[in-house]
């Protein structure tokens, strides 16, 4: 009888889980409460780049990542925009005497008032991918492979008479599987009330997608940009393969939502990156705005990822926390929750560092639950 895996969170990690397990010949389904790609894997940037992590932790993951990304636009069916990167970094905004001359590269869809003072990333150590696209696309390849795809709202989990986890509640009925994962980016903290996991915090990060044709090549940027009131913001620039431009900035730490379809934009963050945007660049200034958007990441409170076995319950996994490299550290963090769930231990990632266990399981009494907005 095949193995069964329940992953919790239809986002490009559990995505990506279900596509590595599935893979190896594993059954699974995916169990999300409101849709696919519907939070920061929708809405977030899409960069990808080999070495910005080296010297930390996560510089192995991200290097295996970034070669996954290639393979995996290489031998699966579908369309992505994947595409290799030159990246820039550079100063902009309201600082006295910035003029663009006084850059070292010269891009001609910035402003004046940019000066792009660095290469970041070569097509060789930077790239992009749609992150809904790419998101879809793994599940796709997944439910090819036998997967299927529940929608329902996840409540808690049962265990067998070992106590090990036996399956989960979904809307009030009890899903049986061989193991769970918990991939449910900051909504994971909720599930530290039936599971002794660590805390998961969500910032909010806001973006706009431009509509910018052919006028923006395949250049991303990363700017220091100071505001009229003398806030410092750094707004990141991707340009898409579908024309479309994506651009982020602003972060706050607003309540987590219940329910990721009710995220929505601060007061007047939106207005602020418009404004910022006209001023990097006459063609936003001139191109229509197809989304106006917020998304919440998660952190754990080290700043790195959790992957790997729940303290204390067999069967049980999770595989979230990844904050901004999200979408990069995908399909490395579901090949490694792969190998762990049907080998006994990861061989392509060392996962010490990202070992669940290496933080105290959150005090639950003192536990904030997302707002019901």
């Amino acid at each position: 009888m095949a193995l069964h895996v329940l992953i919790c969170g239809g986002g490009v990690i559990g995505a990506s889980i279900a596509y590595f397990l599935t893979s190896r010949g594993v059954q699974v389904t995916v169990i999300e409460r409101t849709a696919l790609a519907c939070a920061a894997s929708g809405r977030s940037g899409g960069f990808l780049a080999l070495d910005w992590c080296d010297g930390s932790p996560l510089a192995a993951l991200a290097r295996r990542s970034f070669a996954l990304h290639a393979k995996l636009a290489a031998t699966l069916d579908g369309d992505w925009g994947y595409r290799a990167l030159t990246t820039y970094g550079g100063i902009a905004g309201r600082q006295q005497g910035i003029d663009r001359r006084g850059g070292a590269y010269e891009l001609c869809w910035l402003s004046h008032r940019v000066i792009v003072t660095q290469r970041l990333g070569m097509p060789g150590t930077t790239a992009q991918v749609h992150p809904a696209q790419f998101t879809q696309a793994m599940m796709q390849a997944a439910q090819v492979q036998g997967a299927e795809l529940r929608i329902g709202r996840v409540t808690g989990f049962f265990r067998d008479d070992r106590g090990n986890a036996a399956g989960v509640v979904v809307d009030g009925e009890h899903l049986a599987g061989d193991a769970i994962v918990i991939a449910m980016g900051p909504w994971s903290v909720l599930a530290a009330t039936w599971l002794p996991l660590p805390a998961v915090y969500a910032l909010k990060g806001h973006s706009l997608v431009f509509e910018t044709g052919t006028n923006i090549p395949a250049a991303a940027l990363f700017c220091e940009y100071r505001e009229v009131t003398g806030a410092v913001q750094t707004p990141e620039l991707f340009p898409r393969s579908d024309g479309t431009s994506y651009v982020c900035a602003i972060s706050s730490e607003t309540p987590l939502p219940v329910d990721p379809a009710a995220v929505a934009p601060d007061p007047g963050a939106i207005e602020r990156l418009e404004a910022m945007c006209r001023d990097l660049s006459p063609v936003l200034a001139s191109s229509r705005i197809r989304a106006r958007q917020a998304c919440f990441r998660p952190i754990a409170r080290d700043g790195l990822p959790l992957i790997g076995r729940v303290p204390g319950v067999g069967g049980a996994y999770v595989a979230t926390a990844h904050s901004v490299w999200g979408i990069l550290n995908a399909p490395a963090t579901g090949e490694a929750i792969a190998e762990l769930i049907v080998d006994g231990a990861a061989h392509t990632i060392d996962l010490t560092s990202f070992d669940p266990g290496r933080l105290p399981a959150l005090d639950t009494r003192r536990l904030r639950r997302p707002a019901d907005a």
